[in-house]
């Protein structure tokens, strides 16, 4: 989807407001190239303000997208292409985010334990004021200094299910702490997953195929 006009992207500069080392290693595997500045926003939004799980990824997206443009603002050139996302588990309308500890891993993979679950991925993509692209109007935004457009995957999961023991392995790995929902797909935990509806790499952190679509919108004028 993106080789046609890759070597367009990768004359740009494009940043990944994201230290997830998954979602590097799936735009690395694609060939894009690519600087990481994470952003330093504390993922403090008010679940209890928020609709959906949907609306919580795209506000949670959106401040990590703006706490880092906020300080490239400050340097030039601003860059071509910011990236920003927010992953989470959600679970009978019950929002799902890293475990705070062992003892919140537990709770949270025996409360999935051979249930289905949903995983939303919500991703802004911002480019600068004046750039010569074309965002989607649907769900354009702007700040002054950049254009932004946003988009929500969603995969549905079906775990198998899991004793005491087998969960306590888990965790003792040290593979749930850093992932929403408290596991990784890619590694050990693929394991635990007995099926998926939708994009796995969503899964992981990351909508692959529905950000290459929206590049190509966005870079070939296909609005």
């Amino acid at each position: 989807m993106l080789q046609p006009f890759i070597h367009v992207l990768n004359a740009q500069r494009n940043i990944l407001a994201s230290g997830s080392p998954r979602r590097k290693q799936i735009l690395e595997n694609v060939g894009l190239k690519f600087e990481v500045i994470p952003s330093t926003f504390e993922e403090n939004v008010d679940k209890t303000k928020i609709s959906s799980p949907q609306e919580y990824v795209l506000e949670t997206a959106r401040l990590k997208v703006e706490e880092v443009a906020s300080r490239l603002s400050k340097t030039k050139p601003l860059p071509d292409l910011l990236i920003g996302a927010d992953t989470v588990v959600c679970r009978d309308s019950h929002i799902i985010e890293k475990p705070k500890d062992k003892e919140d891993a537990m709770s949270i993979l025996s409360s999935l334990s051979g249930r289905s679950h949903s995983v939303f991925t919500g991703v802004i993509l911002a480019c600068p004021v004046g750039a010569k692209v074309t965002l989607p109007k649907e769900n354009l935004m702007a700040d002054g200094l950049f254009n932004y457009t946003s988009f929500v995957e969603r995969t549905d999961v079906v775990m198998a299910e899991m004793s005491q023991e087998i969960i306590e392995a888990y965790i003792e790995t040290g593979e749930p702490m850093d992932k929403a929902g408290g596991y990784g797909i890619q590694k050990i935990g693929g394991t635990l997953v007995e099926r998926i509806d939708g994009d796995y790499f969503n899964v992981m952190g990351f909508p692959l195929a529905r950000f290459s679509k929206e590049l190509r919108r966005i870079y070939t004028d296909k609005n």
